[in-house]
């Protein structure tokens, strides 16, 4: 007995070796893998019993579906776009309603305070610059947010979100990087803070360092309602409405898919250059898929994602509007400070398709990216375009009125997506690495690419007359 046991021991390992041989180098590990988990498999067939095996073989086809080579990508595209939809589709009547309604306390506010007899600094800096800034936080932010995130951590609860990493984990090893990454470029789409801190489930040190410098590259919290509100103003054309939540849906997917290419480029030059060395692998255990949660799931996502956001943003831009408000109210000659450095910016921004006030609202937003777009408002605001914005047709009107175009939304789009970190972040990042080197590292190679795509796009545009 023992010695038949041997001898189909060594054939099973004979035909192994065969099959090894047949493959390349990096996929002998893949193999051993995968012959490991047969035989477990087949090991664990002989001594247990399924009490409900239709739902593994399920789990199975499903699999072989959505982790296809072919099918895998096509598919998370599809349900990302869908996710998208939903979101911008729900989110422009909310918005336009709560604009409405906070235009409409503001103007009580301003009677209050003439009534009052309060001097005109006193509400400039409480309601046209601590107010307002608040309150376009919550009227842009609070309700794409309050779809978005449910909606997303439904996929995760699901059981989808790990097979969209097992999809992306060929693609890293291609690129020089970590399998893991993805699993952190996954987290990096709620928040590139808690992006970096997963990068600790990454052994290999430089792998890890990959991880930490690319993980900006995805869209956080911060930067959905800014890509989600300038595609659903500039990117959709004279088309219907219906097709329009469409064409703005399927912005948002490319500037995702941009965002992925990007850090996959990004992780394959520094495996080349600063962060040398071979890819290592891992291998990924995905969970069964299961019915999602509804109510607990969309409450825990209220709560924990978009009222945290929320807040911070909140708190961040309540003193960025005080700050705005001063800068445009503090003259300097016959200009305010606010449009004096937004003039010094201006050159240098329309080269790569922006103006000074954008680029002054991404600095003054370096706390957090949930406030770019309300400074920028208060900063257009205040330098001469004094308006009621009490509906998003009216945002449009304050864009369109400081020169904006198409070309001007899609590279403040491309920008805000690819630009240094949040503080938060930053923070962060020196936590993790303990390394100037690499924290300055991690703001100044996004920046400089946000700036080269900028003036590529930009002037490539211009060059054949496209806007």
């Amino acid at each position: 007995m023992a010695a038949s046991i041997e001898r189909g021991d060594i054939h099973r390992l004979h035909a192994i070796a065969r099959q090894i041989q047949e493959k390349n180098t990096e996929a002998v590990r893949d193999v051993i893998v995968e012959k490991i988990y047969q035989h477990s498999q087949t090991i664990a067939g002989e001594v247990t019993r399924r009490t409900n095996q239709n739902k593994v073989d399920q789990d199975d086809r499903l699999d072989t579906i959505l982790t296809s080579r072919y099918f895998g990508f096509p598919i998370m595209l599809i349900l990302l776009g869908i996710v998208f939809w939903i979101t911008i589709a729900g989110a422009n009547v909310p918005s336009d309603l709560l604009a409405s309604g906070f235009g409409w306390l503001e103007g009580k506010l301003t009677d209050a305070f003439m009534w009052a007899g309060a001097p005109a600094w006193l509400h400039g800096v409480l309601v046209l610059g601590l107010y307002r800034g608040v309150s376009w936080v919550i009227s842009v932010m609070l309700p794409p947010m309050a779809i978005f995130f449910p909606l997303f951590a439904l996929l995760e609860d699901a059981g989808y979100l790990p097979r969209v990493a097992f999809n992306l984990d060929r693609l890293f090893r291609k690129a020089g990087g970590h399998g893991k990454q993805s699993l952190t470029m996954a987290m990096g789409f709620g928040c590139n803070a808690a992006g970096i801190i997963s990068c600790r489930i990454i052994e290999s040190p430089r792998e890890r360092m990959i991880a930490i410098l690319t993980n900006n590259f995805v869209p956080c919290n911060g930067r959905w309602p800014t890509l989600i509100l300038l595609s659903s103003l500039f990117m959709v054309g004279a088309v219907g409405m219906g097709a329009s939540v469409t064409m703005a849906s399927l912005v948002v997917v490319g500037m995702v898919l941009f965002g992925i290419v990007m850090t996959l480029f990004v992780s394959w030059a520094l495996s080349k250059t600063l962060l040398r060395g071979v890819p290592s692998h891992f291998t990924l255990e995905l969970p069964p898929y299961r019915p999602p949660q509804f109510g607990r799931t969309i409450v825990r996502s209220v709560y924990d994602k978009t009222l945290f956001v929320l807040k911070r943003a909140i708190i961040t831009a309540a003193p960025a509007g005080v700050i705005t408000w001063i800068l445009a109210n503090i003259m300097v000659g016959d200009k305010s400070v606010l449009t004096h450095v937004a003039d010094w910016f201006a050159p240098f921004a329309h080269a790569i398709g922006l103006d000074g006030y954008i680029l002054m609202a991404f600095l003054l937003g370096l706390p957090a990216n949930e406030i770019v777009v309300p400074i920028l408002i208060m900063g257009y605001m205040a330098s001469g375009a004094m308006m009621e914005l009490d509906d998003m047709g009216a945002l449009k009107a304050l864009f369109l009125e400081h020169g904006w175009t198409w070309l001007t939304a899609l590279n403040m789009m491309l920008f805000s997506l690819l630009h240094y970190p949040c503080g938060t972040t930053i923070y962060t990042i020196a936590k993790e690495t303990k390394s100037a080197k690499w924290t300055v590292l991690s703001a100044v190679i996004p920046l400089a690419i946000a700036i080269v795509v900028c003036f590529i796009v930009a002037q490539t545009v211009r060059y054949f007359g496209w806007v």
